[in-house]
């Protein structure tokens, strides 16, 4: 430690103030404010760095003057994000107001000791263009951390402290580590994860003090809680929440966890009302209810100091410039005068930018090490791709003891002040960079061999090994498992058995060599290939777009893939035997999805190849070498997709109507020229005997209901019918006393109905009208029912129903295993999760497929387990790796809530996402933020549409 040197005596330490060894700069910067004349008041300010000034201010000085002080004691620049705060005579922790003044706030100023504190927390710390900034900003994170506000799990905890104990000590030295570690708390829990700082800060060799600060805030940036503060309040139903504002607008949470977020564009007015903090939103059209929003704080006084921080955050970060005061009322006043006073972030950022003042190195309280303090602000600008915290490069750091005189500028005495910009042995040292990214997206480290990516194209490309790895195995099932089973038996027509290996095989063969490239290409870009120059191999646009064009080849074939499905249809229902063998190959496990979809997946997967290429050419700028491959390749596959989108519309519908008249019993003619599926779900039907359960079929020109049977093949019979042309829907919750129902009156009879929820209400019946009115313009209008066939159990309309357990649903084993039942398709999902599906779902659901690694986690285990996933048709399979031929196990998504896991779960981990339903909760991990944004994004298209409790809002 560098011992305290001699200083000359200052006013603060005649007042009886300690010794201040803290933030300061070696030299004088900015002014200090004017002050109205007037008997002299000392003030105590606590600083971020734990030190504490006195200051010197006029009786009728206002709260600027103080503020203003604080900034040029510190030659603080961009002091707007900050502020002071002290407990005043409620012991409420208040904000100190710059237009008041300070004498009026503060009663007992000898006993009140101010805290100059981060008040604005920018989204992205490189927006904050001086040095100084960011260490005080990084000394306010260190302070969240030890004082438990900055909730965040084991591993980004640890790195966090390695990154303050890297500019505080240096280099890690295992003695001198761990015995800082054991004087130093830095967390509440630091004893438990001890070893695993010391293994982050060993990483850290040659990292600067500035570059720890850059670290250290671009993982807390990504927390949840970076810069929340919680105001207690309830909502109208009494449970406790949290309110909290950020740069976006007003939060909720509950617990830890953020539960709703309201945007400032959102928001129209927000007021307070004794206890009740009010939002009013802007009208929505899609919801005629609650634009008024209430929750109770514990006091009218917490309601006004939560909603003077939410005006100042409105103003600061949604303004251009400071707001106008408001004339002052003739006769009375009405409301509170309080307004926003300072720069908005705005007018900090451009006039640092615009600005030529010398810039001035500063010292840091608790660093033995030295670093460049006086970068310019380009150097300091730190570009927006930062990699992964896993592989971060690392660094070293610096400092020095400063002086401690009210107005700063005076350096400490003796030889233990160091110089800036050296090291002990004289020599310079590196000025402050980001980790630098070279533009192959790899982050440099000289001590290291092998280099690791980061850049998002390669996890973008990674995505598309991934997905090309299950795509080839679902060609598999067509081309060897279905050809080897099936189209070899005698029944099978040899024409069919023709048309679909010409058309199939091609494709095979070609996505082998496809794959093969493709992995050769991620392994040089990894690293582990003994390729001579690494740079020409990080990129997949040029291997994009050479098999495009290959795949331009293969067009005639893709055409043929429609006829291939209509074909085996046609032949299905000439041959019993045929119909059997292709029933029977769809319960052998490497079929876990409906033959058709194997069919229709080359198209499908056409789609895919275009949303990656239009992900990479978003993140690539025009001048990257790869930009211009990629931007080719997309317009090509664009072309391809167009010229065959027509003919996969089609094939869906066909497919999906060929799947529901499996699952239905009762009806001959489902799939007829002209007909279209819109919608199926569980609606509750009100008859004699109350609300009872039925599956309800939407088509473009009739609505079906049903039960569930008690087939051998979980069939659903088909129990009414009501065609579309000259039906009318009312809602009636009023007539019948029932929530969310509605009546559909046909021209023969009707129905009430009624859905599980306001959302799910409002599906329906969206969807109903819009099928109507298309049966209304049809020119040829189908007014007939559809056929009956004969049933092996008849039920009648309130007969028994076969439930299902949830367990037997998403058991590990269940769906897959259970031979001769059709219990896990998506029909019988939605009857056990009540919920409803849309054509529209399943068009969003072909085009949002991803496979890849993830570790699962069941909610009361404790290890995690490594497995091979792919999530498709609503639903995750799990393998043991993507060699393997056929999943161990399903679990369906319908109806289930995504979120991330809250700080009571002990979930330390980073890029950890929770899947839960009821009592069942499940939780994976990710290896990178890009793929935990990615399964995240998917998973949220199959169950975001859905109906959730309230719990479930995020």
């Amino acid at each position: 430690m560098v011992e305290p040197v001699d200083r000359p005596s200052a006013a603060g330490q005649r007042l009886g103030a300690p010794d201040s060894y803290g933030v300061s700069t070696l030299e004088p910067g900015l002014r200090p404010p004017t002050q109205p004349p007037g008997r002299q008041v000392s003030i105590r300010v606590q600083m971020l760095d734990d030190t504490q000034e006195v200051f010197q201010i006029s009786q009728r000085s206002a709260g600027k003057v103080l503020f203003d002080l604080v900034c040029v004691h510190l030659n603080l620049t961009e002091g707007d994000y900050f502020g002071l705060e002290y407990q005043d005579h409620r012991k409420m922790t208040v904000w100190l107001d710059l237009l008041k003044p300070t004498l009026k706030q503060i009663r007992r100023p000898r006993n009140t000791i101010l805290r100059f504190v981060v008040k604005f927390f920018p989204p992205d710390h490189t927006q904050l263009m001086e040095e100084l900034t960011r260490y005080l900003f990084a000394l306010q994170v260190k302070h969240d951390l030890a004082c438990g506000r900055l909730i965040c799990n084991d591993t980004s905890a640890a790195l966090m402290v390695s990154h303050i104990i890297q500019s505080e000590i240096g280099d890690f030295d295992e003695t001198q580590s761990w015995q800082h570690l054991l004087h130093n708390k830095y967390l509440p829990d630091q004893d438990a994860i001890r070893d695993k700082i010391t293994d982050c800060h060993r990483k850290l060799v040659g990292q600067t003090p500035a570059e720890s600060d850059y670290q250290l805030l671009e993982i807390a940036r990504r927390l949840e809680m970076y810069g929340v503060r919680l105001h207690p309040a309830k909502d109208r139903e009494g449970t406790k929440l949290s309110l909290a504002v950020a740069h976006t607008g007003v939060l909720v949470f509950q617990g830890y966890t953020k539960i709703n977020a309201f945007n400032w564009s959102k928001i129209r007015k927000l007021s307070f009302k004794r206890k009740r903090f009010l939002i009013k939103l802007r009208t929505d059209p899609t919801n005629a209810h609650h634009d008024t929003l209430e929750f109770a704080m514990a006091s009218r006084d917490c309601c006004k100091i939560f909603w003077k921080i939410c005006v100042e955050y409105h103003a600061f970060f949604r303004l251009f410039e400071e707001p106008k005061p408001k004339p002052k009322p003739i006769l009375f006043t009405r409301g509170s005068s309080f307004r926003f006073s300072g720069r908005t972030q705005k007018q900090v950022i451009d006039y640092v930018k615009d600005s030529e003042y010398k810039k001035i190195p500063f010292e840091r309280k608790h660093s033995k090490v030295l670093s460049n303090s006086s970068v310019s602000p380009q150097s300091s600008s730190f570009r927006s791709q930062v990699p992964d915290l896993e592989d971060i490069a690392l660094g070293r750091t610096h400092v020095i003891v400063n002086g401690n005189s009210l107005v700063n500028g005076q350096k400490a005495g003796g030889g233990a002040v160091l110089f800036p910009g050296h090291s002990p042995d004289r020599q310079p040292l590196s000025p402050l960079t980001s980790p630098l990214l070279t533009e192959a997206g790899y982050v440099r480290n000289e001590d290291e061999e092998e280099k690791f990516p980061t850049d998002k194209a390669y996890f973008i490309a990674k995505e598309l090994l991934t997905t090309e790895r299950t795509y080839l195995n679902d060609l598999q099932v067509i081309t060897e498992a279905f050809q080897t089973t099936v189209v070899n038996d005698e029944a099978f027509p040899d024409p069919l058995k023709k048309l679909i290996s010409s058309n199939y095989d091609p494709v095979y063969k070609f996505h082998q060599e496809f794959l093969k490239e493709t992995e050769q290409r991620l392994a040089q870009w990894e690293g582990r290939s003994n390729a001579h120059i690494k740079g020409d191999y990080q990129r997949i646009g040029d291997v994009l777009l050479k098999n495009i064009h290959g795949l331009r080849q293969l067009t005639v074939h893709l055409q043929k893939h429609s006829e291939c499905l209509v074909e085996l249809e046609r032949a299905c229902r000439s041959s019993r035997r045929l119909e059997c063998l292709c029933r029977d190959f769809e319960l052998q496990r490497v079929c876990y999805l409906p033959l058709n979809i194997f069919l229709l997946r080359p198209l499908h997967r056409l789609l895919h190849y275009k949303l990656i290429l239009e992900r990479l050419c978003k993140h690539y700028p025009p001048t990257h070498d790869d930009f211009r491959d990629c931007r080719a390749a997309l317009a090509d596959i664009s072309e391809i997709v167009l010229q065959l989108q027509g003919a996969m519309m089609k094939m869906d519908n066909f497919q999906k109507l060929l799947e529901l008249r499996k699952d239905l019993s009762g009806i001959e003619n489902l799939v007829s020229p002209g007909r279209e599926f819109i919608r199926l779900g569980c609606l509750s039907k009100l008859s004699g005997k109350g609300l009872q359960q039925r599956m309800f079929f939407l088509f473009s020109d009739i609505l079906v209901y049903t039960s569930r049977g008690m087939t051998p093949s979980n069939q659903f019979k088909v129990h009414g019918q009501l065609p579309l042309y000259g039906m009318t829907i009312r809602e009636s919750e009023e007539e019948w006393g029932v929530p969310h129902s509605f009546t559909l009156f046909g021209q023969r009879h009707s129905v009430v109905v009624a859905a599980s929820c306001a959302a799910e209400m409002e599906r329906w019946v969206e969807d109903i009208r819009m099928a109507i009115d298309l049966a209304e313009q049809s020119s040829c209008p189908i007014t007939d029912t559809l056929s009956s066939s004969p049933l092996d159990n008849k039920l009648t309309e309130d007969g028994g129903v076969e439930h299902e357990s949830e367990e037997e649903l998403a058991g590990s084993r269940s769906s897959l295993e259970r031979q001769g039942h059709r219990g896990n398709t998506t029909v019988h999902v939605c009857w056990h999760r009540n919920t409803s599906v849309s054509m529209v779902d399943f068009s969003v659901a072909v085009e949002n497929q991803l496979s890849g690694n993830l570790l699962r986690k069941f909610k009361n285990s404790n290890g995690w387990q490594k497995l091979w996933v792919v999530f498709t048709n609503f639903s995750l399979f799990f393998y043991k790796s993507h060699q393997d031929d056929y999943p161990l196990a399903s679990l369906p998504l319908l109806g289930y809530s995504v979120t991330v896991p809250s700080e009571s779960e002990n979930i330390h981990k980073d890029y950890v996402f929770k899947l839960h339903f009821k009592s069942h909760c499940y939780y994976f991990r990710s290896e990178s933020e890009y793929t935990f944004e990615r399964w995240m994004e998917v998973i949220r298209s199959t169950t975001c549409s859905l109906p959730s409790s309230k719990k479930d809002l995020y």
